[in-house]
This record gives structure tokens, C-alpha cells and sequence, in this order.
């Protein structure tokens, strides 16, 4: 198994992460990094020693920071604190972005600065490892002073609170500790602030939207190529003469991408003389847009794994006697990056919609207008592109930035705070939205592509469509399209595609690595 928790040598990416969630890969902590963790843990002890107020450790929180609190008490106030911060509200998030809560809030207490007893990373391990998901409402965090109150609702189970998911079915989390003979932990100084304390709500959404964007985009760059067979489009605008030019990575790798997807194709050759002089922008611009998307990408993919392997504990606890009170929990590093993605992962939607409505045009030759012979009688495709546009439409009003709004909290002391907790649900949400603007793309690509009989296109394209076809049928009259569309749904969640051409197109390793989530 990789150790990922292992301190100083691993680092945990994106996509360790989510193979961990996934229970590919087990996440266990070093002998070097137990030393740590529990020299760590003997400074609190010193700290309480010397009777001086250290926030968190014998002090109230935020506004509450003058309260000194007895050594007596200390152990009851990280009780209460989880406690009376577990305020969240609305749905509960996935539970593989629980889980990914878990994994993330490990490997950053397990660095080794925060003042945990290894005992209570254990027992967060213990869920992990077991599936023990803890139920998580997804709103009520402003992204600074740490995520708090998802925190807190995802370590009450740690104190015998709250509620867990286990085999799929709801407990009490009493319930599941009698089932596996535990009892709750008795907090330790500082540990219920440290559990609540962070980023980990952020980073987790981040994550899972990291994940769910790359696979946006690479299905994007194949939907794209079966577009442009469907219309007859020029392969002139991916040649890697003109992107050195203008040498962005993103666009770069795009243009690459598509050319190799194109190269050779029956279709391509049958137009190659032909008197069209450009494309529409949404077909010779790709590379651009989805190029720029992917240069979002990068961006985002590095600032996650800068936050994965950071402190963004408050106080940090440096040695024993030196403890910084600062604030590494504000999330403004990671809110802009994720409102940027989401305009990214908008303007990916928004080219998509607009091939889709090419495709209906019917000015294409032996393109027939909604991608149907006997129109009239037949409506076509032509409500499939409605959704495009309704949900293209949408996705321009979630890209107003969250980060660019702040409240106030805790009577002032927290006067700016990131939203960058509802930057990164935000940013899901646009995703949720191109899933289906894509599925509908592809859903009519894939119809405009018979329309080029007996010509084919290349070997992977041809690949890709003889997989669509087996879960969605050439359309000939009108039936209900919402099913083709989550058929098509499903076809880009299973990356089915992406191992087609995987196994088929000539991507350098350092590329697709480069553009992955590792």
C-alpha cells in the first residue's frame, strides 16, 4: 500500500486522495511521522504548564478569546466546541466528499503541528478505512477560522455524536461504536479546535470537482472532434505549427489531442478541397477555449496540492514553547482559484452549446435541420438544445465569484472571510451543469455522424461512436430524449471514452500526466 500519511516524503495529490476515498491505494502513518505527532502532542501538556492563555488551548474561541478556561474545564470545552459549532445546514454532501474531508483533515494533522494524540487520528482512520462515513450538511461555512461547523458535524461521531452512513443505510453513530465495541474518545486539549480548524470542506469540494473537470475536459476535446466530422470542419486549425505560435500549454495539448483524433479520417480527406474558407468560432477556436479551461485546470490542480500538504490549523503549535495564533485557515488562497475553474469549466459548457447548435442548423451538407429526415411531424433534437442553452445560461450566472463577497462573523473578529466554501459548491455545480450540456453534445454528434455515410472517420473516433451507439440508438422519429441524455450522462461518467482513446492515441506520458489530477 503507498503510505501517503508518511511525514516529510509523500505528498498527497489530488488524485492520491481520491484513489484513497476510492479505496485503491490505504493511507497509513510512518514510524517517523508517530514521533511527531506524539512529541507534538506532549507540547500541550508544557503549554498548559506555564498558566499563560493560548488560544484554543485554555481560552474561549473567536469573540471569546479573552475567556480563560481552568485547567479543569479544558477537556469539556473541545467537547462542547464540536458541539455548538455543529450548525450546519441544507443537504448532506456526498459521501465521497466526506470521506475525502477525512483523508485531507489526516494527512494535515498528521504533519505533525497541531497537538492531536495520535489516538484520535487513529480512530478518524478507523472510519476511513471502514466506510463509517459521517453525515455532513453542506452549507453554513464562510471559508475563514477554518471550515467549522462541517468539521464540526464530521468529527461528532469521534465523541459518540451525530449521525453515520454504513453498508448504505443511516445510524445513530452510538449505534455503529456498540457494533464494533468502541466507546467515544475523550477529547485532549486543543484537539476538538484543531479538528474544526481548516480547510478541509474547501479542499475536499475542490478535489472532487478537480477530478469531476478533468473528465469534463478531456470528454470535451473527444465530443468536440466527433462535432466537427459531423460538420465537416477543417482539421487546418489543430496543426502544431500554429499553436507554437502562441505556445499556452493547455492549447497546446488540446489542438494535439484532436489532431491525432482526426489525423487521416475518411471524412476529413472527402473536404479537403473544398471552397469553405473558416469555421464558426466554437469549432476553429477549441484549442483556444478548451485550451484556456485546461490552463485553469493546471492552476487549480497546483494551488489544491499546495493546500493538501498544508497546516491550516489555528494555533499552530511550532515547539513547546512556541505557539503562533495566525491564519492559515483562511480559504481566500483556494476561493479565487475555484471561482476561476468554475468559469472555466462554464466557458467549456457555453462552446459546447453553441457546436450543438450548429449541429441542428441544418446548413451543413446532408445535415438535416434537427438532425432528422421527416421534420415537422418530428420535433427532433431541437428542446435537447433548449436544455444546452437554459443550462449554458445558468452557468454564466454561478460564475459571479463567490470570493468577491464577504460577511463579518463572531461579533467582528472575523470581519473578512473567503466563501470560498460556496466557491467550491458553486464550482460543482457548473460541473453538474456541463455533464449534461456535454451528454447532449455528444448525444447529437453522434447522430450527425451517420448522416456521413459510407464515410468513416478515424479508428478511435469510430470507436468512440460504436460505444455511444450501444447504449443510444440512431434517432429516425421523436421519442422522450431526457433518457438519451442520462444514458449519455453515464457514458461520459464511466470514462469509457477515455480508455478508447487512451489505448489508441499516441500522448506522450508527460503530457497526460502534466494534464492529470496526480
Amino acid at each position: 500500500m503507498k503510505n501517503i500519511f508518511k511525514h516529510g516524503q509523500d505528498r498527497l495529490t489530488p488524485g492520491a486522495a481520491v484513489d484513497i476515498a476510492k479505496g485503491k491505494i490505504k493511507g497509513i502513518i510512518d514510524k517517523q511521522a508517530r514521533k511527531n505527532i506524539e512529541k507534538n502532542f506532549g507540547y500541550i501538556k508544557h503549554i498548559l504548564s506555564k498558566d499563560k492563555p493560548v488560544y484554543g488551548v485554555n481560552t474561549g474561541f473567536g469573540v471569546l478569546c479573552s475567556s480563560i478556561i481552568s485547567k479543569e474545564d479544558a477537556a469539556k470545552l473541545q467537547y462542547n466546541l464540536l458541539k455548538s459549532h455543529a450548525s450546519g445546514v441544507g443537504e448532506a454532501v456526498d459521501l465521497f466528499v466526506a470521506k475525502l474531508m477525512m483523508i485531507i483533515k489526516v494527512h494535515s494533522l498528521a504533519l505533525g503541528y497541531s497537538g492531536v494524540s495520535l489516538d484520535t487520528l487513529e480512530r478518524i482512520i478507523w472510519h476511513i478505512d471502514n466506510d463509517i462515513i459521517p453525515i455532513v450538511p453542506s452549507k453554513g461555512s464562510v471559508g475563514a477560522s477554518g471550515d467549522l461547523a462541517p468539521l464540526a458535524h464530521l468529527f461528532l461521531p469521534l465523541i459518540g455524536l451525530g449521525e453515520v452512513v454504513f453498508e448504505g443505510k443511516q445510524y445513530k453513530t452510538q449505534e455503529i461504536l456498540n457494533r464494533f465495541n468502541k466507546k467515544p474518545l475523550e477529547l485532549h486539549p486543543k484537539e476538538g479546535l484543531a479538528l474544526i480548524n481548516g480547510t478541509q470542506f474547501m479542499s475536499a469540494f475542490g478535489v472532487f470537482g478537480l477530478d469531476r473537470f478533468y473528465n469534463c475536459l478531456e470528454h470535451a476535446d473527444i465530443i468536440s472532434a466527433v462535432t466537427i466530422e459531423a460538420l465537416k470542419g477543417s482539421i487546418k486549425p489543430f496543426d502544431s505549427k500554429l499553436h507554437a505560435l502562441r505556445p499556452y500549454s493547455g492549447n497546446m495539448y488540446v489542438a494535439k489531442r484532436i489532431y491525432s483524433l482526426l489525423e487521416n479520417s475518411e471524412i476529413v480527406r472527402s473536404h479537403i478541397n473544398c471552397n469553405k474558407v473558416q469555421d464558426p468560432y466554437s469549432l476553429r477556436c477549441i484549442p483556444q477555449v478548451h485550451g484556456a479551461a485546461r490552463n485553469a485546470f493546471l492552476h487549480f490542480k497546483e494551488i489544491l496540492t499546495t493546500e493538501l500538504n498544508s497546516v491550516t490549523d489555528n494555533p499552530v503549535i511550532i515547539d513547546k514553547d512556541t505557539v503562533i495564533s495566525g491564519g492559515n485557515f483562511h480559504g481566500e488562497p483556494i476561493a479565487m482559484p475555484a471561482d476561476y475553474a468554475a468559469l472555466a469549466a462554464s466557458e467549456t459548457g457555453s462552446i459546447s452549446d453553441r457546436r450543438a447548435y450548429l449541429l441542428l442548423a441544418g446548413d451543413s451538407e446532408e445535415l438535416p435541420k434537427m438532425l432528422m429526415e421527416n421534420v415537422g411531424i418530428n420535433s427532433g433534437f431541437m428542446i435537447s438544445q433548449y436544455v444546452s442553452a437554459a443550462l449554458a445560461s445558468e452557468n454564466k450566472s454561478l460564475s459571479f465569484p463567490a470570493s468577491a463577497d464577504s460577511i463579518p462573523t463572531s461579533l467582528g473578529q472575523e470581519d473578512h472571510v473567503s466563501m470560498g466554501s460556496i466557491a467550491m459548491r458553486k464550482f460543482n455545480a457548473v460541473l453538474d451543469n456541463l455533464e449534461h450540456i456535454l451528454s447532449i453534445e455528444m448525444m447529437l454528434a453522434s447522430q450527425g455522424l451517420e448522416f456521413r455515410r459510407p464515410l468513416k472517420s478515424t479508428k478511435v473516433v469510430e470507436a468512440c461512436h460504436a460505444h455511444i451507439r450501444k447504449k443510444i440508438d440512431f434517432t429516425k422519429e421523436d421519442r422522450i430524449f431526457s433518457f438519451d441524455i442520462e444514458k449519455s450522462r453515464q457514458i461520459i461518467k464511466s470514462r469509457a471514452l477515455l480508455d478508447i482513446v487512451d489505448d489508441t492515441l499516441n500522448i506522450e506520458s508527460k503530457e497526460k500526466e502534466q494534464f492529470g489530477i496526480y
